[in-house]
């Protein structure tokens, strides 16, 4: 009887964990290489509502691809995250993990970062855009 209490406990523990999808994980702090080439770069403007400051900036370095929130602050939420996406709304994105204490992002080796635009801070829980940073290339 008590293998059986545990095999449910256990079978109950592992099946009611859900695994967040690799890109919108808390990604490990990372830093930008000195010899990092900067790309694009955009202010940060609020929506409605919302404080927002800062910069985004997107650098090279070799193939890979990285987002730096520079001097970035805003009026705190629920789920928020950072989005590169291809237009001021988040309806064509890539999402590059939990807005937290970390500044950088790094972008999936797989997107072509040119034909995105915008970087956006948005509320995935309310489905509530925060900050919109308009992106130029440098």
């Amino acid at each position: 009887m008590k293998k059986l209490l545990y095999f449910f406990t256990l079978t109950f523990l592992f099946t009611s964990c859900q695994e967040e999808g690799r890109l919108t994980r808390n990604v490990s702090n990372t830093e930008i290489s000195p010899t990092a080439l900067l790309k694009y770069y955009g202010n940060f403007q609020p929506t409605s509502g919302i404080t927002v400051s800062g910069e985004a900036k997107i650098y090279q370095e070799g193939n890979q691809y990285k987002v730096k929130l520079d001097n970035f602050s805003s009026t705190g939420g629920p789920d928020l995250k950072v989005y590169l996406s291809k237009a001021a709304t988040p309806n064509e994105f890539v999402n590059l993990g939990n807005l937290t204490s970390q500044t950088v992002y790094p972008i999936p080796a797989s997107i072509d970062v040119a034909s995105y635009s915008h970087v956006l801070i948005h509320c995935q829980q309310y489905n509530h855009l925060y900050a919109i940073a308009p992106l130029t290339q440098n």
